[in-house]
């Protein structure tokens, strides 16, 4: 575990933040191409993906200090310290998703079409910020004594990478999504697919990946927030999807 990757003088380089920005970078820099070859402005799906990161990480901070909201009572300082970890996915997955709409209808651009194209490449990104978990301490598992475990500094048990499992889970997202995504621009032209498959797969992975945390509490019939999130967004994208896909 390694929060702070270096110092350069007063200068500390975090690991969360750093793996965060290079998702980010790498997201901006492959949406850019494939915005060019899909006849699209890339520099408005670069300003996109912009607030999608500054809206994600303000939904996902949010979410995150409600869930805790009695350690922030206690500590309020402690709600801009981004650097220790501390966001909830699908706190900024619907904001950003909000925020997404908004700027894309202003911008006069196909909203399910950007989402098709930008889907891939979230998880890409997602699976790249996972590292910045694991770097971190953060979103840590479950203890356990199975042969895939690690040891964090000052514990004398292992726990499950949950970190690890969650960013190879989301590369593989990538490689369907972008799989997927080719198949269907060259098939049809009904949009929204992409995006709906990303909800759907994520959803799935994150309903069975909670399982496996030892970061989050149960709230309601043994399930955790994220579980319970989960299981609306599996319906709603599965039932949309299929409708989509059987559309004549």
């Amino acid at each position: 575990m390694h929060p702070i990757l270096f110092e350069l003088g007063p200068l500390k380089v975090y690991s969360y933040g750093l793996m965060v920005a290079l998702g980010f970078i790498a997201a901006t820099y492959l949406v850019r191409l494939e915005a060019s070859r899909q006849d699209i402005n890339p520099q408005k799906l670069v300003n996109l993906v912009f607030v999608l990161t500054i809206s994600g990480i303000l939904g996902a901070r949010i979410l995150y200090i409600f869930q805790n909201l009695n350690l922030y009572i206690k500590n309020p300082w402690e709600i801009v310290m981004l650097h220790k970890g501390g966001l909830s996915f699908y706190g900024g997955f619907i904001l950003a998703t909000i925020c997404a709409i908004v700027f894309l209808k202003r911008q006069h651009l196909s909203v399910l079409k950007v989402f098709d194209l930008v889907a891939p490449y979230l998880a890409l990104a997602q699976a790249i910020g996972r590292i910045g978990c694991l770097l971190n301490g953060c979103c840590y598992g479950k203890p356990t004594d199975s042969l895939f475990s690690l040891y964090f500094p000052g514990e004398k048990f292992a726990r499950y990478p949950v970190q690890i499992y969650a960013s190879l889970s989301l590369l593989s997202m990538f490689i369907i999504l972008r799989t997927f995504q080719a198949k269907q621009w060259r098939r049809t032209k009904i949009l929204g697919q992409t995006f709906l498959l990303y909800c759907l797969l994520y959803a799935i992975s994150r309903f069975f990946m909670e399982y496996l945390r030892g970061d989050t509490s149960p709230i309601l019939a043994n399930l955790t927030i994220h579980q319970l999130i989960s299981i609306g967004i599996i319906v709603i994208s599965a039932g949309c999807l299929w409708k989509k896909m059987t559309k004549k």
